[in-house]
């Protein structure tokens, strides 16, 4: 399946795995490289010296290209850039910040970049900035997010509309009709986050993988707005910041009660009651946990399907 997405990072197939924190280290990123499509790291979650770690054994475990996913706010981002340059690290996601710190830097040495975004507006921004390629996250995905509250559906074919740049999807895409539908609307590929999550080579805890497979319709919510939006599972600690809320706390309030690693103790160390437990509405949609390679080869099966059914849907 070949356009402008493969071309750019020399993959077989259009499905990018997302660098989500405590889940994309260098077991899941390599199999889904293996596998056809791109791997990312998700350095959010890594320490330099980890970050360098994953790499290397990245690099070891798959002769396939593969990338790291690094958000801005991290607080030592030049460490993090540091490293990856000096990995000759091949491609690079950008997320949480202004695309035109870094896509200078990374683009001198040869890297490809590609800017995260939830709305027209930056993805306009991150092509002045001069990325190779930009993800149009909706609303439903999991994690942290934009505050527009844009959904895939709108998103994608507006950023289409005013961009000519290979335009990846984001944000409720964990099946092969989602990725059809998504590549129907202008994107030349997806990039698949919460069904990641649930794979045998994600780094996240067993039991937060579990709890992705039993969530249901309406378990998620897009919450802490005042800090950095976030899609939570609705556990006791999304219960406390409701209360919270009810009581009128302000952006310090807030803050007090996030405290330090709460993401990490939910989704790396399992603790499903006071861990903050970050994933996308299309939880719902997800049922087993498997092999990363399955997940892929289930999409691209179901999109083929999916795609030979649309003349008959048409007539």
């Amino acid at each position: 399946m070949g356009n402008r997405i493969t071309e750019l990072f020399e993959i077989q197939t259009p499905i990018i795995q997302a660098g989500m924190i405590w889940a994309s280290g260098w077991r899941l990123a390599s199999a889904v490289s293996n596998a056809g499509g791109l791997g990312l790291l998700g350095a959010g979650s890594m320490y330099p010296d980890v970050l360098r770690h994953h790499i290397r054994s990245c690099r070891a475990a798959t002769p396939h290209p593969f990338g790291v996913n690094v958000p801005m706010l991290y607080p030592d981002i030049d460490q993090l850039m540091a490293i990856i340059r000096e990995e000759r690290v091949p491609i690079v996601f950008t997320s949480a910040g202004n695309p035109a710190v870094w896509t200078p830097i990374l683009k001198e040495q040869g890297i490809t970049v590609v800017h995260v975004v939830s709305s027209l507006k930056f993805a306009l921004k991150a092509r002045d900035a001069g990325v190779d390629a930009v993800v149009a996250e909706g609303f439903e995905a999991g994690g942290h997010n934009g505050r527009e509250e844009t959904t895939t559906l709108t998103l994608i074919p507006a950023v289409k509309e005013k961009l000519d740049l290979p335009l990846i999807a984001a944000g409720g895409i964990a099946t092969g009709r989602a990725m059809l539908a998504a590549m129907v609307l202008g994107a030349d590929g997806v990039q698949v986050g919460s069904r990641f999550v649930a794979s045998e080579e994600a780094s996240s805890h067993p039991a937060f993988k579990q709890s992705v497979v039993d969530a249901g319709e309406g378990d998620t919510r897009l919450t802490l707005k005042e800090l950095a939006p976030v899609r939570l599972i609705k556990n006791k600690f999304y219960r406390d910041v409701e209360a919270a809320y009810a009581k009128g706390a302000g952006p310090e309030d807030l803050r007090q009660l996030l405290g330090r690693a709460r993401a990490k103790k939910g989704m790396f160390e399992g603790d499903l009651e006071e861990g903050e437990l970050e994933i996308g509405q299309v939880a719902s949609l997800i049922h087993e946990i498997l092999p990363a390679a399955e997940i892929v080869r289930r999409m691209l099966a179901e999109f083929d399907t999916a795609r030979r059914e649309v003349p008959g849907l048409l007539s």
